[in-house]
């Protein structure tokens, strides 16, 4: 029987491991690591890797490397600026990555019972413990249900007007570069979660996940294979952010809304 990223029982297998990281990538993780204790210190409860650096499928000098950070309390701008300095610190430092991601958010906003079907299961399966106590511990076990499809993505409609905005006023080909990354990302990724529960398991791997979606969506097949193709290498075209939001996007909200609903509201993170 296929894996899928789930165990016997059906439960997700949490992605991702320190061993797994390869090797032109440990000299980053083992200073990410000190940097964020001694940018923190005793504010910090704990700290994670998530995205291809710990599945150890990253390229050398094109992935970025993700990391969630948190915090006993709410972070404050302090808080906030010390993470924009950590991050802008580690791309400028090594070469083996193209930008930092980097969240940071409270312990208790990740344990929140309004997140424990969206953050608190990236932090419980998505996420490789880098420091601290482990906040999985403290949150249950998720299936592949149509419960996380609608809380984890299920706010695509509400993003759209502000992608149409950005598209608009974008006009570097750095500018569409970012913008295609982003938005083909959360595009790819929502196309699998919607056809998720059906499928029966769990993959982040971009391709596979617009492989998955096309079987399910034949008609909509090549526009999210270009999608997983510009995630991974963005594009400079106008043309393919103005399919994005005013074709792919729209249709995709939709079918989403249709078969899901619609993301609990909640207090932004």
């Amino acid at each position: 029987m296929e894996h899928r990223g789930l165990d016997a029982y059906g439960y997700f297998e949490r992605e991702g491991s320190l061993g797994q990281v390869q090797v032109e990538f440990r000299g980053l993780v083992a200073a990410a690591r000190e940097r964020i204790a001694e940018a923190y210190g005793h504010r910090l409860h704990s700290a994670y890797l998530y995205g291809s650096v710990p599945r150890g499928t990253a390229r050398p000098g094109w992935s970025d490397l993700d990391l969630l950070i948190a915090l006993h309390h709410e972070p404050s701008g302090e808080d906030r600026d010390t993470a924009e300095v950590l991050a802008r610190g580690l791309d400028e430092d090594f070469a083996e990555i193209d930008g930092v991601g980097l969240l940071l958010h409270s312990k208790d906003q990740v344990l929140s019972e309004a997140e424990r079907f969206d953050f608190g299961w990236f932090v419980a399966c998505l996420c490789t413990p880098l420091l601290g106590a482990d906040l999985a511990e403290h949150l249950p076990r998720y299936r592949p249900d149509s419960l996380l499809a609608r809380e984890t993505n299920g706010d695509l409609a509400d993003l759209l007007p502000a992608w149409r905005a950005k598209a608009q006023s974008a006009s570097t080909p750095e500018e569409y570069r970012k913008l295609s990354r982003l938005f083909s990302r959360r595009l790819v990724r929502t196309g699998f979660t919607l056809v998720m529960p059906r499928w029966g398991g769990w993959t982040s791997d971009l391709v596979e996940s617009a492989e998955v979606f096309g079987q399910y969506y034949p008609e909509r097949a090549a526009q999210m294979r270009a999608a997983a193709s510009a995630a991974l290498d963005p594009v400079e075209d106008p043309a393919v952010l103005r399919g994005y939001v005013e074709d792919l996007g729209p249709w995709l909200a939709d079918e989403y809304t249709a078969r899901h609903g619609t993301k609990t509201p909640r207090p932004p993170l």
